[in-house]
């Protein structure tokens, strides 16, 4: 029996599963791994979200070359022909693979025929197993990350004295809303300049014969382990202290504030989740940081990432077509190019995302998502260009993200209502607006903000879908407070609105 071990482009740890069932006999074991342009001309990808990828594939596999391993780097059209290349060259009887988090890709490796036996091993770059959390889903009534989150912190004895939360709170939401009110100065996030690796990658990807998305310089993630690991500690020692109290801000140039910027290496694998939850959880017990920051960390990535990927391979495979609004205006031609915005705060965030493919939380989803769900987006389209243009989006969180959290495409599985707001949100949590030629206080008049009159306009054009939410009957009690007058004239401004941004790309 000869053994050999495919690597996927999202499995960069020497600590994956499918590496280490062969860590003893690593200098008898060949490696595979392979660059796939089958794979990236699905989609217009952000270029930086090529580069990184590739660079980190081609750094990694140094880093297994150095350990011991004997690596087979393959840049091919597909990845059938080099795998069965691979296999017969080196006469594989058994191939190892850890689970890919995606489950299209899981049935594409299962129809392989590469003349050997395949074995799926299970994904350990989380911390609860598929067949764990199904294990807690599938006797519940609700399905709720609040549930779940506690349920980790309880497994997993995180933030906990005696069986009971620190602080005496599970969250400490309420201490993590602050607005910008104040001139905020953050951090500057931790850069890294390209090496020899990745430049010559970026030169590959300016030359690619199909299209892409984004800038491409200057390019300045971290490619490898160590600089992944700098990452974590850059943001303990400078952003976790206040990362909690303005998690939920957005401000006109500055992309980053505090955040983390870890879920690039977590997604990658170049980070394990628990690492980072042991890290920040150590600075607390031994530095004293404010605990609404350590807690607001832990549950992004102990709640609400173990939550969407448990959630992901969960439902029903076709829950990615989920359409409960019957949403399908085409997405508009300015998600691909900001300057054909007006909406100042949708052009600062899709720059923003031009020039590095990155933007926080809040940015995507209280500004993309919540505007695409109250226009009525697609949200298959939107999941494609959340998939594209991000730097750490994959199709296990976007499909969850956007179908189900930010659309609400889904009808409520895991989410008790819409995510959906007017400017009074964004006026309140930014400074976007005082730069913008809408405004924000007036919904029906001239210069009224689309976010406002879109706002009710979803609201009327739902509210019978939206009267089985409970939680939504506030907003539909004050619906109906609206004079039918300004309603319908702030229905025809929604009308005209998507009429003047009907796509051209469509």
């Amino acid at each position: 029996m000869v053994i050999g071990i495919w690597v996927l482009g999202t499995q960069l740890s020497q600590q994956q599963a499918a590496l280490q069932s062969c860590q003893s006999e690593k200098a008898i074991v060949p490696v595979i791994m392979i660059e796939s342009w089958e794979l990236v001309t699905q989609r217009p990808y952000h270029q930086q979200k090529l580069v990184l990828i590739w660079s980190a594939m081609r750094h990694f596999a140094k880093t297994l070359q150095q350990a011991g391993w004997t690596v087979s780097y393959q840049i091919a059209h597909d990845f059938r022909t080099p795998l069965q290349n691979w296999v017969h060259d080196n006469q594989i009887t058994e191939l190892r693979v850890m689970r890919p988090s995606d489950r299209a890709f899981i049935s594409w490796i299962n129809q392989l025929d590469l003349s050997c036996e395949i074995s799926l091993l299970p994904n350990n770059h989380f911390l609860w197993s598929t067949e764990e959390f199904q294990n807690w889903a599938n006797p519940r009534k609700r399905i709720l990350m609040e549930d779940f989150y506690r349920q980790g912190r309880k497994r997993f004895n995180v933030l906990m004295e005696a069986n009971k939360p620190v602080g005496g709170n599970w969250n400490f939401d309420q201490e993590n809303r602050k607005p910008p009110n104040q001139k905020l100065t953050p951090p500057s996030p931790l850069k890294f300049s390209p090496d020899e690796i990745t430049q010559t990658v970026i030169k590959e990807v300016k030359s690619l014969p199909f299209n892409t998305y984004g800038n491409i310089e200057p390019f300045s993630w971290g490619v490898t382990r160590e600089q992944a690991q700098q990452v974590l500690s850059h943001f303990i020692s400078n952003n976790l202290a206040n990362f909690g109290t303005y998690q939920d801000a957005m401000v006109s140039d500055q992309t980053t504030l505090w955040h983390s910027l870890l879920s690039p290496y977590l997604n990658l694998g170049l980070l394990h989740p628990w690492e980072v939850i042991s890290a920040v959880e150590q600075a607390y017990w031994e530095q004293n940081f404010p605990l609404n920051s350590v807690e607001g960390i832990i549950r992004q990535i102990l709640g609400w990432r173990e939550f969407l990927n448990g959630i992901y391979h969960w439902v029903d495979l076709d829950y990615d077509q989920s359409n409960w609004f019957n949403h399908t205006y085409p997405l508009p031609d300015f998600f691909w190019d900001s300057n054909q915005t007006d909406l100042n705060c949708l052009k600062e965030v899709l720059k923003q995302i031009e020039e590095t493919g990155y933007a926080h939380h809040i940015q995507r989803l209280m500004i993309l998502s919540n505007f695409a769900l109250i226009v009525g987006i697609s949200p298959q389209q939107l999941k494609e260009w959340f998939h594209a243009t991000f730097i750490d989006a994959y199709e296990w969180v976007m499909v969850t993200n956007v179908i189900g959290m930010g659309q609400f495409a889904d009808g409520g599985v895991f989410a008790s209502k819409p995510y959906v707001a007017s400017a009074n949100y964004i006026n309140k949590m930014s400074n976007y607006c005082q730069n913008c030629r809408y405004n924000p206080r007036k919904r029906s008049q001239e210069e009224a903000c689309p976010f406002n009159f879109f706002y009710w306009d979803f609201l009327a054009r739902h509210r019978d879908q939206l009267k089985s939410l409970g939680r939504m009957n506030l907003v539909l009690g004050n619906l109906r407070k609206i004079d039918s007058e300004e309603l319908a004239e702030m229905q025809n401004l929604a009308v005209e609105w998507r009429n003047q941004h009907e796509s051209k790309l469509s």
